[in-house]
């Protein structure tokens, strides 16, 4: 069976298409037939296509087309063409699985696109404005190129969506309640991927398992996880909710926005640009979004770039601690995404602060690149690994498991 993922973004579209042939999903993750990316400039009619097959093929393009559902279709016709062809013929598809950022409190799990399911992505593009609309047009690209195929929608929020209410809602008027105010949570699809793989590397039940995932990335979340169920996260009703991160503030005293509201003339708009792209590590740094940058400029004796790294380690630590609060005890500390997987240095500092809880990590393993491993000394109460997030895999396996059901 032949499942094509596509994971869109605000400024790009990456694709994945996967071959599974037996008849039960593999225990290890499979690498793909064939990677697709497009990254729109600024210039909405232009598009950079980037593919590669396994066996070696690739293609590096800038092209040219009217609409972004043009530029999908072209990237999807190199399965069939040029040196990353890797399939005769697009029908040799079998269904195609997307990642949504948003489900709201409607979709808790994955489902099979219909109608009323691309009515209330579109419906909850206001809480995902950067992300449910490239769903959306995601969507519409597949039906234009292979027309009636199964398409299945998996949620970024559905992982977190039996989070108690006493986590889940805010403490203002009940009327935000009423109005689907509420924490969402969002990166589900890499926590709850990372949780099943930390179990089984560890050969433990994940029911039996009480685990943090940290999702390190550009963006940032933290996730408590017990009996296989997100409890707890950081981000909430937006991904801006949390953790210091490479370009949004994460969590800030809502009385500052107020107060710039008030004293400096600030508009919504002008916050927004703040908030999510000025702030976080670009914001104090002056330097990058990117944390290997920022190291770099430390190493240089850049002052704001030493402020930056302090602030991201301590937001880091005071909410993992936050997330022990609420599972109570610690199986397992998961670091994932660009800087969970790559930065060995944020992955000593965050254990350093739980050496009071028995955590200890091996030195040596956390710095020669693990993937999908423990790097926990034999003797650590807690177990601590990096994994290599599939979110790709995550969905081809969700698609799989609706294709196989209908």
């Amino acid at each position: 069976m032949k499942i094509l993922v596509l994971n869109a973004g605000s400024s790009s579209q990456k694709s994945c298409l996967y071959e599974i042939t037996e008849s039960a999903l593999p225990t290890e993750p499979l690498e793909p037939l064939w990677e697709g990316k497009v990254k729109w400039t600024q210039d909405r009619g232009v598009a950079e296509i980037n593919v590669k097959s396994a066996t070696g093929g690739v293609l590096e393009e800038e092209i040219y087309a009217d609409s972004r559902p043009a530029h999908v279709a072209y990237m999807l016709h190199t399965l069939t063409r040029g040196s990353t062809k890797v399939i005769s013929q697009l029908s040799e598809i079998d269904g195609v699985g997307h990642r949504v950022v948003h489900g709201g409190q409607d979709y808790r799990a994955s489902v099979v696109v219909t109608d009323e399911v691309k009515k209330a992505i579109a419906r909850l593009s206001n809480l995902a404005p950067a992300h449910n609309p490239a769903a959306l047009e995601g969507i519409a690209a597949i039906e234009k190129s292979l027309g009636n195929i199964p398409q299945v929608a998996v949620f970024d929020t559905g992982f977190h969506s039996h989070i108690p209410d006493a986590a889940a809602i805010y403490p203002g008027p009940y009327e935000w309640i009423e109005q689907g105010i509420r924490r969402y949570g969002f990166h589900g699809i890499s926590h709850e991927y990372c949780s099943k793989r930390a179990a089984q590397i560890l050969g433990r039940d994940l029911a039996s398992l009480r685990i943090i995932s940290c999702h390190l990335g550009n963006g940032c979340s933290l996730a408590a996880i017990k009996n296989g169920r997100s409890v707890d996260t950081t981000m909430g009703f937006t991904p801006l909710d949390g953790l210091m991160m490479g370009s949004r503030s994460g969590s800030v005293d809502p009385g500052i926005l107020i107060h710039l509201l008030r004293q400096s003339n600030y508009s919504a708009e002008r916050l927004d640009y703040v908030l999510n792209k000025a702030s976080g590590l670009r914001g104090i740094s002056g330097v990058s979004s990117d944390l290997p940058q920022v190291m770099e400029a430390i190493a240089q004796g850049n002052y704001r770039a030493q402020l930056a790294w302090d602030i991201y380690v301590h937001r880091l630590r005071s909410g993992i601690g936050a997330m022990l609060a609420s599972l109570g005890g610690l199986d397992a500390l998961v670091f994932t995404a660009g800087v969970g997987e790559n930065s060995p240095a944020i992955r000593q500092a965050a254990c350093d602060a739980f050496g009071f809880l028995g955590m200890k990590i091996d030195p040596e393993k956390n710095t020669h690149k693990p993937v999908d491993e423990d790097i926990a000394t034999a003797d650590s109460a807690v177990r601590v690994l990096a994994i290599h997030t599939q979110e790709d895999w995550a969905i081809a396996m969700a698609t799989w498991q609706h294709l196989i059901s209908s």
